[in-house]
């Protein structure tokens, strides 16, 4: 169950507890769970639709008690450490269950192209947890998407002891590499990538360029040893800059309108200074769309349960979360390659 996995149990509790009258009602029937201090600490809420439900202490154990009839399951919420998500996600879709693995999908890219095909052939739900693309304020961006040109993502975290199973990039910056990718539409051509271990033995800072076949170009910034959250990413396109905070699910647009770039009372406003007294030129116009103020687990979940009920392609998919992981391992190589060149080899991943 781990840190994350607590998450996603509330949210099914909510739901559960939400939908008791509702023709798809959901209940949680089960949970694997190998540490038994995890389940002590537990607090089932009193409002809880029905009591807490068995614990497992292996996925095994579970498949067992279903293929008896001991417990029925439709769907899963994989939120093991990333080393074993294939190992949890394989079984579970070889026995006919749907699965969201919390992301990255797996460790390897063969590891994620097991699970993809083991979906394919049993014909199950595969939706990978890139939790951002169900962030209120990136699915009012995609509504602005034209062409976009150049990105720049930053995520920043404070250090905690939590994922160090992996490096920044496939703990943090893999939320922005998919959205990113996402919205970019586009193959990548190359990539740069510097990367250092500060207080691990993995990298635990990374700065990364990507530039895309369609010439757009994107910068990404991550790290865990930082003094401070953040979270943002901001584009530019043609005529429009778009600026999300992640965090505060917020939306910031600036367009400019093609007819007055060029203008004369353009030119004569900028050609005045700082000292004017109007916020932005003429031509320039800031707005902030309404974004709904949603927790983006929930949409996620929500999103995947749908999925389940109607068999209709998760918004993220096997191959989508599979995509960003190859883009993740080739950063890798690409700060290796940098390392060695550097003279940094005993920093190489």
């Amino acid at each position: 169950m781990g840190a994350f996995g607590r998450n996603h149990l509330r949210v099914y509790r909510e739901l559960a507890l939400s939908h008791q009258n509702s023709p798809d009602p959901i209940r949680i029937t089960a949970i694997v769970e190998p540490n038994p201090d995890q389940i002590s600490s537990l607090s089932w809420p009193a409002d809880a639709p029905y009591p807490l439900p068995p614990v497992f202490e292996s996925v095994d154990a579970l498949l067992s008690a279903r293929a008896h009839g001991d417990v029925y399951v439709d769907a899963t919420s994989v939120c093991v450490p990333t080393t074993n998500h294939a190992d949890a996600a394989s079984a579970l879709l070889e026995s006919g269950i749907d699965v969201l693995v919390e992301k990255p999908i797996a460790f390897t890219v063969s590891e994620a192209e097991r699970i993809v095909a083991l979906a394919n052939r049993h014909g199950r739900i595969l939706q990978v947890g890139h939790l951002e693309r169900f962030n209120p304020a990136v699915m009012a961006a995609e509504e602005m998407r034209s062409h976009p040109m150049f990105f720049e993502a930053h995520r920043l975290s404070i250090f905690t002891p939590r994922a160090l199973d992996v490096d920044v990039v496939l703990d943090l910056m893999i939320h922005d590499l998919d959205v990113v990718v996402h919205l970019a539409q586009s193959p990548v051509r190359k990539v740069h990538a510097v990367g250092l271990p500060i207080v691990s033995s993995k990298v635990d800072i990374a700065n990364v360029r990507i530039e895309f076949e369609s010439g757009c170009v994107a910068n990404f910034t991550a790290s865990r040893v930082s003094t401070e959250r953040v979270r943002k990413l901001r584009f530019f396109q043609p005529h429009q800059y778009v600026s999300l905070d992640y965090a505060r699910k917020d939306l910031l647009v600036i367009d400019v309108s093609p007819d007055t770039l060029h203008s004369q009372a353009l030119f004569e406003e900028l050609s005045r200074g700082p000292s004017s007294s109007l916020p932005l030129p003429p031509g320039l116009l800031m707005h902030k769309p309404v974004v709904k103020d949603e927790e983006p687990l929930r949409l996620e979940i929500e999103s995947f349960l749908e999925s389940v009920r109607t068999r209709a392609t998760p918004k993220v998919s096997g191959e989508d979360g599979s995509r960003a992981l190859a883009l993740a391992i080739q950063i890798h190589e690409a700060i290796s390659e940098h390392a060695h060149r550097a003279g940094l080899q005993r920093f190489t991943v």
